[in-house]
């Protein structure tokens, strides 16, 4: 079964005037990994589309998304999925990838259909592409990993790159995710903004009874959605994304726009923020 809606692209004069159900509406991604489906949200924020495969030991198939305009979805598109849950696997193209917990599988434009397997619980994320990179399996020894923050500010983390220039080639699809050591709850804090990219991001491992906070809106007017496990948010260009938990979490962020330069960003002195 494939579900999909579509989430239009707010400015920040009108995102400031917004409620809380209101911020939720446009920002929020809630119940995306429903078992046997395969859900969907096309954005107009660079034409990112976000969404979930959970087969569910089944098998499901992703192939034309009308939200798309074209006969299939990776006609004039590229995509990134990730698996956050046990073992399975991926078909596409006539090849079959077993994609592990935390493995990442990128596929090139032009693949076709993609086939989900197993008990995996797949995160999916497809920007339009200008070109065809191979597909490709990258496991955790594959990503390039990054060491930041300090426990001393309780933003001790590593970031862990798959769809980036040093590890894999993409059109201009971003994608990693970030863990935590222990005591440590923020998130990209300094903020920073990235007016050629938009950003989602997915929070996940969070326990049940747990929630984080995630930050957003300009840094004159910030605002803060507050995010379960499993939950997306989409980050527009003109909003930092930050947040903290009240528990250990993991985040995936994606990324798509101008470039792939992930450096590409302007940070937000702390005593700017509101």
């Amino acid at each position: 079964m494939l579900k999909t809606q579509t989430r239009h692209a707010i400015d920040p004069a009108t995102a400031k005037a917004l409620d809380t159900d209101q911020l939720r509406a446009h920002f929020h991604v809630g119940g995306l990994f429903a078992e046997g489906e395969i859900n969907l949200v096309y954005t107009h924020y660079d034409r990112l589309i976000l969404g979930s495969a959970v087969p569910a030991g089944g098998t499901l198939t992703l192939d034309r998304v009308a939200e798309a305009g074209t006969p299939s979805i990776l006609d004039r598109r590229e995509m990134g999925v990730l698996n956050i849950g046990e073992a399975g696997s991926v078909s596409v193209g006539g090849t079959t990838y077993q994609v592990g917990s935390g493995e990442v599988l990128y596929i090139g434009m032009g693949s076709g259909p993609v086939t989900f397997s197993g008990n995996g619980r797949f995160y999916v994320l497809s920007a339009p592409a200008h070109q065809t990179y191979p597909t490709r399996l990258i496991t955790l020894a594959d990503a390039r990993r990054v060491e930041l923050g300090a426990r001393e500010t309780a933003n001790e983390r590593v970031i862990i790159q798959f769809l980036h220039p040093e590890v894999c080639q993409s059109c201009q699809l971003l994608m990693g995710y970030t863990q935590f050591a222990e005591g440590s709850v923020w998130n990209t804090m300094p903020a920073h903004l990235h007016d050629r990219r938009m950003e989602a991001y997915l929070y996940f491992k969070l326990p049940e009874n747990q929630r984080v906070f995630h930050l957003m809106g300009e840094p004159s007017q910030t605002r803060h959605i507050v995010m379960a496990n499993e939950e997306a948010v989409i980050s527009p260009p003109w909003s930092i994304h930050a947040g903290a938990g009240t528990a250990s979490y993991t985040f995936c962020w994606a990324m798509a726009g101008d470039n792939v330069d992930f450096t590409d960003m302007d940070m937000v002195a702390m005593e700017d923020l509101r």
